[in-house]
């Protein structure tokens, strides 16, 4: 008679495996959409990164502008003190203040020539970062309709499968609530490290469910005993129990007795 033991380590075993299927259900629906989510993700990223970038671009062109607008600025106050330096020389009363406003105009002249040659450089850096735009906004129209084609791809494929994924769901939800915490906790790293996603296997043909490393027969023995929760020992995922092969139906054989008839013989010659 099995113990108060025995029946919770195998309840126990009982609903990680269950939780096993179920999640690996939802790894197939998973499987099924490739990778497209990922590639979505991806998309998503570079075309925001790309919007930043077009973000910063137009912020330096601005700041270019304004540059361009300040030189232009300080063109027109020379400009006008150059007037003004002009008119007063009109009145100078000696020589000395004649060439001290001489200076004067010829200081804003090269003020306006500096200002010049500043709006120059400054018209050729927006040209250079109009071209960048271009291009970024060239990409990011080309990324934006890949992301497009790929969601809608996506979103035929989720709706696919919605209604089963959503009944796998709540099944996990379920069977979560049967689960022990401690052991979920295992599993779930266990899941986590595993390519395949099996955290919990069954032993077939003698050997382990997930690496298919080889269980000796005494081992399988105390795992179907289910007294305790044993793990491979090669790779660490739980063993629910072993999975029992049958044997295929052995074809009939022939008797002897009817293998040994035989034609009967000839009357032999008098």
């Amino acid at each position: 008679m099995a113990t108060a033991t025995e029946t919770t380590i195998a309840q126990k075993l009982e609903a990680l495996l269950k939780l096993q299927t179920i999640d690996s259900a939802l790894d197939n629906i998973k499987k099924v959409r490739g990778d497209l989510p990922e590639e979505v993700r991806d998309l998503e990223d570079e075309i925001m990164g790309l919007e930043t970038r077009l973000s910063k671009f137009q912020q330096e062109i601005a700041s270019f502008e304004e540059q361009i607008s300040n030189y232009k600025n300080s063109k027109k106050d020379s400009d006008k003190l150059i007037v003004k330096y002009k008119e007063q020389q009109m009145n100078v009363r000696n020589n000395r203040e004649f060439e001290a406003i001489s200076k004067e105009i010829e200081l804003q002249g090269l003020e306006m020539e500096i200002a010049d040659k500043r709006i120059k450089e400054i018209d050729f850096k927006v040209l250079n970062k109009n071209d960048e735009i271009a291009s970024v906004e060239s990409t990011l129209f080309e990324r934006k309709k890949d992301l497009e084609q790929k969601q809608k791809e996506l979103e035929v494929i989720i709706n696919e499968s919605e209604e089963d994924e959503q009944k796998a769901m709540k099944d996990r939800d379920k069977a979560l609530k049967l689960v022990d915490p401690r052991l979920f906790k295992s599993y779930e790293k266990l899941r986590d490290n595993a390519r395949n996603g099996l955290a919990v296997v069954m032993v077939k043909r003698g050997a382990c469910g997930g690496c298919f490393s080889s269980v000796p027969p005494q081992r399988q023995t105390d795992i179907k005993d289910k007294k305790k929760i044993i793990v491979c020992e090669h790779c660490g995922r739980v063993f629910a129990g072993v999975e029992d092969v049958i044997p295929p139906p052995e074809k009939e054989k022939k008797s002897r007795s009817k293998a040994a008839v035989a034609a009967p013989a000839a009357p032999a010659a008098e």
